[in-house]
């Protein structure tokens, strides 16, 4: 039998009505920056996977770390690396897993089939904690789990009848898997800090593709996407949702991350032409149903959660 933790609402600071806009608004905007991670994606001509997925990660690595040292210093940056613990390399190693994912996935099926299947990660995670440490699932959130499935079914159902690569498919399924455990990693351990665990992981991701790339020498066109691709879609965004999320309830935090999966392959319709397969939209539109709708479930029975802040890390991309 685990014991309690005191109630948390009595160890943070009140949250003005001020801070608590801003929050809505570093949320979103985090939502925003991810949402082109496909866009920017499409326009590397870098042939190897695993070169992009270095220098995404190493633009990422240096944007977080110079991130922390402008807000905590020096020493507090140390401390925060240094308090991370096993959850927090848990959680590095979640996300390593699910960025580098990404980018080997864009190669074989396209964005709206990876970003889709992530929009049920929240639910994915509640699974999750029911496995493992046998949590509470409500009804309605089983409901909308069991959709959840039967949305990502049938995208993936496509790779079953040869109309898209079942590695692409399979790859976006293991992205939204790493995010469900690290979500699950963060609940449980809800005093390690995202931040630096995120930087460890774009650390870890760069230092595995350092032993698989080809060549590390891209065109200066590459590298300008590619600093955008690490450092605006990924860095700016996690530091974004780092600094916002702790401000407003953990629902609305939810409700505004399925910006992402919304607006991603859109971007990448109207840039790059990319359009969506049919069994692609009738899954995702699936998902975002049952997603919303168990997002509203959840804000009509609480009008504030008891802890306002971070219950799990959306799949920034």
């Amino acid at each position: 039998m685990t014991e309690r933790a005191p109630p948390s609402s009595a160890l943070q600071p009140a949250i003005s009505r001020r801070e608590e806009r801003l929050g809505y608004l570093l949320v979103f905007l985090s939502a925003l920056m991810w949402s082109f991670g496909g866009t920017f994606a499409r326009f590397i001509e870098a042939p190897d996977s695993w070169t992009v997925i270095f220098w995404r990660s190493v633009w990422a690595a240096a944007f977080l770390i110079g991130f922390m040292l402008w807000r905590d210093g020096w020493r507090g940056t140390l401390v925060l690396f240094r308090d991370m613990g096993l959850p927090g390399i848990g959680v590095a190693a979640c996300f390593a897993t699910a960025s580098t994912a990404f980018v080997v996935a864009l190669a074989y099926t396209t964005v709206a089939n990876i970003l889709l299947m992530q929009a049920g990660v929240p639910l994915l995670a509640a699974l999750l904690a029911w496995i493992l440490f046998r949590e509470k699932v409500s009804r309605a959130t089983w409901a909308a789990i069991g959709a959840v499935i039967a949305g990502v079914a049938i995208m993936v159902s496509e790779s079953l009848s040869g109309t898209v690569s079942p590695v692409g498919d399979g790859l976006a399924l293991l992205i939204a898997v790493c995010f469900s455990v690290a979500t699950v990693i963060t609940r449980r351990f809800s005093n390690v800090r995202m931040t630096p665990a995120t930087c460890l992981g774009t650390l870890l991701a760069a230092a595995f593709a350092t032993s698989q790339a080809s060549a590390f020498a891209v065109s200066g066109a590459d590298m300008a996407w590619l600093f955008a691709f690490g450092v605006v879609n990924l860095g700016l965004g996690l530091a974004c949702f780092a600094t916002g999320a702790r401000l407003i309830p953990a629902a609305i935090a939810a409700l505004l991350g399925t910006f992402e999966p919304l607006l991603g392959p859109i971007w990448v319709w109207l840039v790059h032409s990319e359009v969506p397969s049919g069994r692609t939209m009738i899954g995702g539109a699936v998902v975002f149903a049952a997603l919303l709708t168990h997002i509203g479930l959840e804000l009509r029975r609480q009008t504030r959660p008891v802890r306002p802040g971070v219950t799990g890390i959306p799949s920034p991309n």
